[in-house]
Order: structure tokens, then sequence, then C-alpha cells
């Protein structure tokens, strides 16, 4: 299973998990393709931003990801079937010390009070083999 993280970094085209090639270039030429079409979609000045891209669009593909994790995180956790999930950390802390994101896998609270819609995790900004020996220390 990929997590939050890994599929912003498969986005990024910062994958390192080489497993099955074939799928991989695959998987690669389809994000080409549609960050391509992205591109090609752009107007004014804004296109000039990627123009040394080289086809891969590895900028227009980090700018997509740094506009849309969030909805991207809405998308994995606010559904009915996840609703009572919880976040693999302790993300939260409030005056009665620190538990897990079991609200759509979100704080209820920000640290003033107000709701909060926010990702409650910076991991997919941590670099893949961090994330690794992390995961591998937990085992």
């Amino acid at each position: 299973a990929r997590s939050f993280a890994d599929i912003g970094d498969i986005i990024r085209g910062r994958d390192l998990y080489s497993g099955n090639k074939v799928k991989k270039k695959k998987l690669d030429d389809s994000l080409k393709t549609i960050f391509g079409k992205i591109y090609e979609g752009l107007t004014g000045g804004v296109k000039e931003r990627y123009t040394n891209d080289g086809g891969d669009f590895f900028q227009l593909r980090e700018d997509w990801w740094t506009a849309n994790r969030e909805t991207v995180w809405k998308a994995m956790t606010c559904s009915e079937h996840l609703k009572n999930s919880a976040y693999f950390r302790v993300t939260c802390s409030d005056k009665q010390g620190e538990s897990i994101a079991n609200h759509k896998c979100r704080c209820p609270m920000t640290s003033d009070g107000k709701p909060n819609d926010q990702v409650p995790t910076y991991f997919d900004y941590v670099p893949q083999y961090l994330r690794w020996f992390e995961e591998w220390a937990e085992d």
C-alpha cells in the first residue's frame, strides 16, 4: 500500500522504489503525458516558469503537488468508509495531551480552538529514504 507521502513522491517524480521497472516506466510516461497536457493548458506568463523542465515537468509537478496536496489528502481520508480511521502517528495535542488524529484523520481543533481541516503531516516533504528508516526502525 502506498502512503500519502509516497503518492506525493510519485507525482513529483521522486519515488525511489524501483519494483517493477515496466510498470514504473508506464506510470512515469503517463505522468509526463498528464503534466504535458496541464502545461499546454497554461496561459499567460505562467508557462514560462516551466520552459526548462526538459519534458519531465518536474517543477510543474512540484507546484501541482504543493497546490493540491490538501485535496489529495481529503480524497484519501474524507470518506464515509474511513470516517473513524486513525492516522498512524500521534499528531494532535490539546489540554488533555497528545492523541491520534481520528476525526477523518485530522485533529479536531487547531491550537487556537478553530475547526481543523489541514493535512496533519508534512511527511510528504521528508525524503523517502528517511521515511523508510523510520518505518524500518518501528518493525
